[in-house]
């Protein structure tokens, strides 16, 4: 049996010599190699030691073969044919002739690693529980796979379902004026007839989007680079922190330092892929936040008898034929029809309206995706940076970037649809109508990007950064209170430090109160619930009883406007409950309550409304803000199966934060199960030295028994920060 790793060094032997890898003091793998492959390789051996069941996890559900190699029940067969239908890498040939020389080389020797270290140790014992014990050799396409469905899980799928949720009350018959208020980039002509015939397909079942939860959703995040006329060294400073599910074990990230000859790198890899998707160089530092893009464009065609309308007539669908394997049970064969505009969700046989789902990145893209993390690993200044990452097209992010020189920039990536003037991609058109279709990609130039700006800040946060480019690729976004709040920070700041940051990531201040407040205090009546709320600080810390009460009153505000005044109390609470759109897009209802009069309001003063909804929200008896905001972080597989005393789910913790402050601290549930947004991981990076400052929730290893398990979850609770480099 190889070798595992420990804090005493390993030897693998290279490509171009000697590979050393070793556990630094606070558990992050180390590994020192001559050559980029050979640190890949290093690399695939260190994600096959502490996180294989994370990616073989990854990988079975990604290639849609759960109920054959977990277990044959009804919600993995639903996980499995949801996969086969998206085939999210159909040309997967295409793209590995598409890799760079050096790009393959990489992805070759990462996946000889993973093996290397499969070869000598098998599967890990949760495998060996559910009868997985021989999981296929880990390949250069599974890396293509998990690095191109990162770009759509998450943020374009709740893009999907939000399109869908526009055609579901356009059915319901809620008027055109309040649909376009909810929705201002919804410039398109209303065919309301047309809607109205639509056929949705119904959701996953809950307990399959609680599969699809495993995977790595890319979610809401911040980061932010200034230069170095607003720092005490002179040097620009970087900062990122990705917001992703938390309540989980492993941690999304495994952090990882490279050394070769002349650069050393830090930061956090997606297990599963070569690489480092945020972190430093020696020169050049970088880091993502989801950009919101809408990559996503429905059709509706009109079906009959497996075909679907044109002008010209009838055309058959392509049909796909797929195998579903069932552990101890009959295999299931699905059917699936796609044409020119998409996927079709729904069966042609009967004659009807249905939606077809288009993904501007489908297929014929994935490769520059990877060939831009490898070529990433050696830029060494930040315009280099900003084209490699205008090449990539399936991961659709903003990325800020800093170097040594003394520059920063930000560039968003992924590739967008030339949709013709006055179609937004919110709503569906007719898959008939070819003018309504979009005509291409736009140029990546075209994307909003920025280079050394002369305020000598760049904050993104989720924010519409349309503005910034000559396409407008968002649609929809989440507020701008996070990117307001940093930016208001960095101007007051004086000689801005390390510490100045750390002080930031944890900042509990929200701006999305402040303005909201200013409605709402004027109104609050002379009770104890009413002053203890009037005088809230707008900090959402752990035993404030103003945020408790803020959150109660801004929650039965939206009750009283949007439900009883349009969407129904019921549709409300479904929101709430089970899907993550109003977390996602709450910013539309504020600018609709901030407005002195709306056709929300149906007549009605917006003071009477809100009075309302206020006289509700302080019925509640209130607490500490932190007893309302407890999670565990459960077991990748094992959570909530076993005895708490076993240590495999840990907690429960009280998540700071609120969706509008820095510290993002969304828990709301997603299909039934409790889910969070909030800093995954959080860094810091003075170009003035090598070093970078980290925190993560958890620890490197996926092993409960491993000391490493959750070593750095302390540390990111409280704001200690590790120092690597």
């Amino acid at each position: 049996m190889a070798a595992k790793l420990k804090s005493s060094p390993i030897a693998l032997t290279g490509r171009s010599g000697m590979i050393r890898i070793l556990r630094n003091a606070h558990g992050i793998p180390e590994i020192t190699a001559q050559t980029v492959p050979d640190l890949m390789h290093g690399l695939g051996w260190v994600h096959a030691n502490d996180r294989q069941l994370q990616i073989l996890m990854t990988r079975i559900l990604l290639q849609g073969r759960a109920a054959e190699l977990i277990k044959g029940e009804d919600a993995l067969i639903a996980v499995d044919t949801y996969m086969r239908r998206m085939n999210f890498l159909p040309d997967a040939d295409v793209q590995l002739d598409r890799l760079s020389p050096d790009t393959r080389a990489a992805l070759d020797a990462y996946a000889s690693g993973f093996n290397h270290w499969m070869e000598a140790n098998g599967p890990v014992f949760e495998f060996r529980l559910l009868g997985y014990r021989r999981p296929d050799p880990y390949t250069v396409v599974d890396c293509l796979l998990l690095g191109k469905v990162f770009g759509f899980l998450g943020l374009a799928e709740v893009q999907a379902n939000m399109e869908k949720f526009l055609v579901q009350i356009i059915q319901q018959g809620l008027a055109l004026n309040k649909i376009r208020e909810l929705f201002p980039y919804l410039a398109d002509p209303v065919d309301i007839d047309l809607m109205g015939q639509v056929k949705l397909e119904p959701p996953l079942v809950p307990e399959a989007v609680a599969w699809l939860d495993r995977l790595p959703r890319f979610n809401a995040s911040n980061n932010w680079a200034v230069s170095g006329r607003h720092t005490q060294s002179g040097f620009p400073m970087l900062c990122g922190d990705p917001h992703l599910e938390v309540n989980r074990l492993p941690n999304v990230w495994q952090e990882v330092v490279l050394h070769m000859p002349g650069n050393t790198l830090a930061g956090v890899s997606l297990p599963g892929v070569p690489g480092l998707i945020i972190g430093r160089s020696r020169y050049l530092a970088w880091s993502a936040t989801y950009a919101y893009m809408d990559m996503l464009d429905y059709r509706i065609e009109r079906c009959r008898d497996g075909r679907y309308y044109r002008k010209d007539g009838w055309l058959p669908f392509a049909v796909r034929e797929e195998t579903i394997r069932v552990k101890n049970k009959p295999d299931i064969r699905i059917t699936i029809h796609e044409n020119e505009n998409g996927l079709l969700e729904g069966d042609p046989h009967q004659a009807g309206h249905y939606l077809v789902l288009g993904w501007s990145a489908a297929s014929g893209c994935g490769a520059k995706d990877v060939d831009t993390m490898i070529q990433l690993l050696g830029a060494r200044d930040v315009q280099t940076g900003m084209a490699l990452l205008r090449q990539m097209e399936a991961v659709a992010m903003n990325w800020v970037l800093a170097d040594i020189r003394g520059n920063i920039g930000y560039q968003m990536s992924g590739r967008h649809f030339n949709r013709p003037p006055g179609i937004s991609g919110l709503l569906p058109h007719a898959g008939w109508e070819e003018a309504t279709g979009p005509d291409g990609f736009n140029d990546p130039e075209d994307l909003p990007q920025v280079f050394n700006p002369p305020e000598g800040i760049i904050v993104t946060a989720n924010q519409d950064l349309n503005y910034l480019g000559t396409c407008r690729p968002i649609t929809l976004c989440m507020g701008p209170y996070r990117a307001d709040r940093i930016i208001d920070l960095l101007e007051s700041g004086d000689a801005i430090d390390v510490a100045y940051m750390k002080d930031m990531q944890y900042d509990l201040y929200s701006l999305q109160a402040e303005r909201l407040m200013k409605l709402i205090a004027p109104l609050l009546p002379d009770t104890d619930n009413g002053r203890m709320l009037k005088e809230w600080d707008l900090h959402y810390d752990a035993q404030s009883k103003g945020a408790m009460l803020f959150e109660s009153v801004y929650r039965a505000i939206i009750d009283v406007v949007f439900g009883d005044h349009g969407l129904g109390r019921d549709v409300i609470g479904y929101l709430f409950s089970e899907t993550c759109l109003f977390n996602e897009y709450y910013v539309n209802l504020d600018k609709i309550l901030e407005k002195p009069a709306s056709a929300w309001f149906d007549n009605a003063s917006r003071d009477t409304l809100l009075k309302q909804g206020i006289e509700e929200g302080l019925r509640t008896a209130p607490m500490a803000y932190a007893t309302t905001r407890t999670i565990t972080l459960a077991h990748l597989l094992l959570g909530g199966r076993l005895p708490r005393f076993l240590g495999f789910d840990v907690g429960p913790l009280a998540l700071p934060g609120s969706r509008a402050t820095i510290t993002q601290g969304q828990i709301f549930r997603h299909a039934g199960r409790l889910t969070t947004f909030s800093p995954t991981y959080r860094m810091i990076c003075d170009m003035a030295t090598d070093e970078i400052h980290t925190n993560l929730a958890g620890g490197p290893s996926d092993r409960r028994f491993s000391k490493w398990f959750a070593s750095d979850l302390r540390n990111w609770y409280e704001g200690n920060y590790k120092v690597l480099g």
